[in-house]
């Protein structure tokens, strides 16, 4: 059975900072792609970050330079971490992994940016 879960979400004041782990199990985590998305109220659900099976990583755009994405393979964990925080970063937070055929989502992490 698969499963990813997601933690280190929270509460967080503007221009903070937060770590997001998402650990897998179940899978050969090593062999798949993983992206982190996120998904505010009434918004669709966006990509965030993304590194691949050879550790390549990219981010979004608008989110270069304060968001990264790093993976711990002998761990099974892909982490987020988010600095200079806005409140427009508020939203659930979802770690993906995929590797074609296969495609699997964790459950979600609140992040909430406001004073």
């Amino acid at each position: 059975q698969v499963q990813l879960v997601e933690s280190g979400g929270g509460l967080v004041q503007p221009g903070g900072s937060l770590r997001l782990s998402c650990v897998a199990s179940g899978i050969a985590f090593w062999m798949y792609d993983v992206g982190w998305y996120r998904q505010a109220p009434g918004n669709q659900r966006e990509l965030v970050a993304t590194i691949s099976s050879a550790g390549i990583s990219n981010s979004a755009g608008s989110l270069k330079g304060r968001f990264t994405i790093s993976r711990d393979n002998a761990k099974n964990t892909v982490y987020l971490q988010m600095s200079s925080l806005k409140p427009e970063d508020t939203a659930v937070y979802y770690c993906n992994v995929h590797r074609r055929p296969y495609d699997y989502w964790g459950q979600g992490t609140q992040v909430t940016v406001s004073s």
